[in-house]
């Protein structure tokens, strides 16, 4: 044979054996106590979009080179201890809910889907502390929607809705709870220790009422069977002495003295008889007051009881509703102080707005006058000149003058040329302070367009 064609059916062989081996050690089973999760080109879903990944558990499958890859979810349970501190119930009164919850990832059509969409490649403390959140978050909902009486007495309600609720939330991330395991139930306003305290007592209280019933009843039928028997015993020995007396009166003649010691044993019979029925009549007598007595104290004790536990639920409601009120105060007192401190840091914002918009005017004029501040002033001057003329006219505006009398004799005493009406008015006008004199209290000049100081006259030698 050729060895060309020799060589050509190895090389075939050759090649056929390594697909073959390829193909075996791609073709992945499954082990009960995990779910694997294929990814890559998966295929498409019902609707034609593209499938995140494929989950297979007890069973095999074929991975594809390049255009596939596989993980492995374990199935583990996972316990997670939930210590939930002060939660508040619909009561307003905070519990302590110490639980245990085993969950594990869930192997059902579409919720092992989400857990290969939200959990592959998380580690088991990651998948841990993502199911802790959920379960304290749905577990403080449920206890604010039930009374301290259902959590404590029905508790198989209380687990129903736990499971319900924390179930529903946890299949979103692929989830399922096994088991809940809720270990004791406390409160800080010991609401939950009144609550038995309550109950052993009147339990105590219906044994105490029991056993003085029993009591009662049975010195009543000792009382009774007594009673039956003495009558029985005198009705017997009133028929027996009928019978002797009818004896004695056929025989009364011949039997005399025999006769009158029957009457003295009569007479002693018949007395001791009725000693014995009052002894019996006495100690019914007693047995009945000790029995109306035991009742009495049963009635008190079980009043005082009602009462005292009354009036301490009545005392922690109070203390309670005061501790609320005052919790109202409190948070009222942090809003009213907030509304405060934000409309005094309003005003000052508006504050330092209005100053931050006045020193840019300001600015702006100084730039405008060239950068000199003398012509910055005099045109703020110049736009105020308005208002500072009418402020001195105002001064004399209201000045009430009822008769002025100006006697005149044309003579000029003060030898400046003036009449003495006209140095009345001039002194009057003299009277409101000059523009000059105002600019110079304010150390400014007044400008030159406005007039200058009036030379005051040298003195005379």
């Amino acid at each position: 044979m050729d060895p060309i064609i020799i060589g050509l059916v190895t090389v075939a062989v050759l090649v056929a054996f390594i697909i073959v081996i390829t193909a075996l050690s791609r073709y992945k089973k499954c082990p009960s106590d995990q779910v694997m999760v294929i990814y890559g080109k998966v295929g498409s879903n019902n609707d034609g979009t593209q499938r995140s990944a494929k989950c297979i558990h007890g069973g095999a499958s074929f991975i594809w080179p390049v255009f596939q890859a596989y993980e492995y979810l374990d199935l583990t349970p996972i316990s997670i201890s939930v210590d939930l501190k002060s939660a508040l119930s619909r009561q307003n009164i905070r519990i302590d809910v110490p639980s245990r919850f085993t969950v594990g990832i869930s192997t059902e059509n579409g919720i092992m889907q989400n857990a290969a969409e939200r959990l592959l490649g998380l580690r088991m403390e990651e998948i841990q502390k993502l199911a802790e959140d959920i379960i304290f978050g749905q577990l403080r909902l449920i206890i604010a929607t039930m009374d301290i009486e259902e959590i404590n007495t029905d508790r198989d309600k209380f687990l129903d809705a736990v499971s319900g609720n924390v179930e529903t939330e946890l299949k979103k991330i692929g989830l399922r709870l096994i088991n809940v395991n809720v270990t004791d139930i406390n409160d800080e306003s010991g609401y939950i220790v009144a609550l038995g305290r309550e109950a052993a007592s009147k339990a105590i209280n219906d044994a105490k009422v029991s056993v003085a019933q029993a009591d009662r009843a049975g010195a009543i039928g000792s009382a009774n069977a007594e009673r039956d028997q003495r009558v029985s015993v005198s009705m017997a020995n009133s028929e027996a002495v009928k019978g002797e007396n009818e004896a004695r009166v056929k025989i009364a003649e011949s039997e005399a003295i025999h006769r009158e010691r029957e009457a003295e044993a009569l007479k002693r019979a018949t007395a001791a008889e009725n000693i014995q029925a009052a002894k019996a009549l006495e100690e019914s007598y007693a047995a009945q007051k000790a029995a109306e007595i035991a009742r009495a104290t049963l009635e008190k004790a079980s009043q005082e009881a009602d009462i005292i536990v009354k009036v301490q639920i009545e005392k922690q409601r109070l203390e309670l509703q005061a501790e609320a009120e005052a919790e109202q105060t409190r948070r009222r007192a942090r809003g009213d102080a907030d509304a405060i401190f934000m409309k005094m840091q309003a005003e000052a914002n508006g504050m330092r707005e209005i100053l931050s918009k006045q020193a840019e005017g300001f600015a702006r004029i100084v730039e405008s006058a060239g950068g000199k501040s003398d012509d910055a002033i005099r045109l703020l001057i110049a736009d105020k000149l308005e208002d500072l003329v009418k402020i001195q006219v105002e001064a004399i505006k209201n000045i009430k003058i009822d008769k002025v009398t100006v006697w005149d004799t044309n003579s000029n005493a003060s030898g400046d040329g003036k009449s003495a009406t006209a140095g009345f008015l001039s002194g009057l006008m003299k009277s409101i302070p000059p523009m000059n004199e105002v600019f110079n209290m304010a150390g400014m000049k007044l400008p030159e367009y406005l007039g200058t100081d009036i030379p005051t006259a040298p003195k005379a030698d």
